[in-house]
C-alpha cells in the first residue's frame, strides 16, 4: 500500500506525463507539498520539453522550484493566458470543486488558475470526497486584509461559520501573512451541499481579497490510489 506522498508523487507524474508537452509552452505551477513532485518530473522530462516553455508560479514557493530547477520563470502580467495549470488541492468532491489555500496561496493560485485554458488537480485519495468539508475539516481558506479581519469573522459567523479562526503563524508569533501582505481565516461550515452560492456570499464581504474555493475552475483531477493505481475524473 502506498503512504500519502507516494500517491501523490504516483499522481502528480501522471498529470505532468499527459498534460505538458512542446506544445503546452505557458504553464502554472501551483504549490504546495503535491507541486514539488509536479517540478521534479517536469525537470526529469526537461530535455524533451520545449526550452522555450515558462513556467507561472502562484507562490515564493514554486517560484523558487522554478527558479533552482533551471526552468524559465514567467509572471502573470507578461503572460496573462496560459496553455496549462496544474496544482493540488486540500478536499475535492464528485464535481471537481475544490478547497484550496491550506498553504495561504489560493490568491495567486486562482488567479493563474484561471487563467489557463486547462486547470488540472493532482491529490492523494485522502483528499477526494463526495461533498466538501467530509474531510478536510480545518475550514475555508479566506485571505482578508489586515484591517478587516475581526469584521469578517462577525460577518461569517452569520453565514454559518460557528468558530471562525485567525490562523497563526508556527515558526512566529502573530497571524500568518500571506505573500499578498494580508491575514488568512480559517471558516468550517460543515458541509457545503452549495459551494458556489456560499463562494458569492463570501466575497461580498467588504474586506475579503479572495476565497479559497474553486468552484466550476478544474477540467479533471488526478487521484494516487493507495493501491498505487490512479483515478483521473
Amino acid at each position: 500500500m502506498l503512504t500519502l506522498s507516494e500517491a501523490k508523487k504516483l499522481a502528480a507524474y501522471k498529470a505532468v506525463d499527459e498534460n505538458i508537452t512542446s506544445e503546452k509552452k505557458i504553464i502554472g505551477i501551483g504549490s504546495g507539498s503535491t507541486v514539488v513532485y509536479v517540478i521534479e518530473r517536469i525537470i526529469q522530462l526537461k530535455d524533451s520539453l520545449n526550452k522555450e516553455n515558462i513556467y507561472i508560479p502562484t507562490s515564493f514557493q514554486s517560484r523558487l522550484l522554478i527558479t533552482e530547477g533551471g526552468l524559465n520563470l514567467g509572471d502573470i502580467d507578461t503572460y496573462p493566458e496560459l496553455d496549462v495549470t496544474i496544482d493540488g488541492a486540500d478536499e475535492v468532491d464528485e464535481n471537481l470543486n475544490a478547497i484550496k489555500g491550506g498553504g495561504a496561496c489560493h490568491l495567486r493560485e486562482k488567479l493563474v488558475a484561471e487563467a489557463a485554458k486547462k486547470f488540472i488537480i493532482v491529490a492523494d485519495y485522502s483528499k477526494r470526497s463526495t461533498t466538501l468539508g467530509e474531510k478536510w475539516k480545518q475550514g475555508v481558506p479566506i485571505e482578508v486584509i489586515p484591517f478587516a479581519y475581526l469584521r469578517v469573522m462577525n460577518s461569517l459567523k452569520v453565514l454559518g461559520c460557528e468558530n471562525p479562526i485567525l490562523r497563526m503563524a508556527k515558526a512566529k508569533a502573530g497571524p500568518v501573512i500571506s505573500d499578498n501582505g494580508n491575514f488568512v481565516i480559517d471558516a468550517y461550515f460543515g458541509l457545503i451541499k452549495q459551494p458556489k452560492e456560499l463562494l458569492e456570499k463570501i466575497k461580498l464581504l467588504t474586506g475579503v481579497v479572495e476565497v479559497g474555493l474553486f468552484v466550476n475552475m478544474a477540467k479533471c483531477a488526478y487521484f494516487g490510489n493507495e493501491d498505487g493505481s490512479i483515478s483521473i475524473t
